[in-house]
């Protein structure tokens, strides 16, 4: 089914049908995503309806994952609110909709920092690794709006002990703050020798390990 600017949530949760993929299905729950739509198919669905946030609302709205995806391609980040923003990221559980709502909507909004701070302060720790997320992101983006140390400091007490999500965006962090600030880089390096978080993390050849050490010192040799 073709879509354009005037279909329906009907017309787009058809046109999804249409591409579901039990082969796709099947790679994307090993990683905790629920759909089998194969995604350059799915942004060639969402470039045909264009930007519409009027829509985009309405496909958030259903729940679906599939559905959701394509919203967050077609939302202007620029019309969200604060609470819309919180609602949202409450609403993004799965890894794929969540990485892509940070992506495509928080770091394209002003609203970015006031959002990773009410994040913060979440008890769910699936919010919280997003609030970490976007703290890697303002490390590299707009670092004079952190306090690094302090960071440090809570990376090195609860990232060893934190869920795998969050854990993951914590030593996102402790990375980007290594490669980015020279004068915090050799303590960023012991505490992530010392954490052995990710340190037997397997890496296909080609890529950088995930382990902050390997990771920074990587980094910091190429930006040399």
């Amino acid at each position: 089914m073709e879509l354009t600017p005037q279909s329906t949530v009907a017309d787009v949760q058809q046109a999804l049908a249409e591409l579901e993929d039990p082969k796709h299905r099947a790679v994307n729950e090993k990683h905790g995503d629920d759909f089998g739509v194969n995604l350059g198919k799915l942004r060639a669905l969402a470039k045909a309806l264009k930007s519409n946030q009027e829509l985009a609302n309405e496909l958030w709205a259903t729940g679906d994952t599939a559905t959701r995806l394509v919203a967050l391609l077609i939302a202007k980040p620029r019309s969200f609110s604060l609470d819309q923003l919180q609602a949202w990221s409450k609403d993004a559980t799965t890894p794929k909709v969540q990485a892509w709502f940070l992506s495509y909507i928080v770091k394209k909004s002003k609203l970015l920092e006031e959002l990773r701070v009410l994040l913060m302060d979440e008890s769910d720790p699936v919010q919280q690794a997003a609030a970490w997320e976007l703290t890697a992101h303002q490390v590299v983006k707009a670092p004079e709006q952190l306090n690094l140390e302090q960071l440090l400091d809570t990376i090195e007490s609860e990232m060893r002990t934190a869920p795998d999500r969050l854990q993951w965006a914590m030593n996102t962090t402790l990375a980007q703050i290594g490669i980015e600030h020279e004068r915090l880089r050799p303590r960023a390096l012991a505490i992530g020798e010392s954490l052995q978080v990710l340190a037997d993390y397997p890496t296909s050849a080609g890529c950088i390990s995930p382990f902050a050490p390997i990771w920074i010192t990587e980094m910091a040799k190429r930006k040399a």
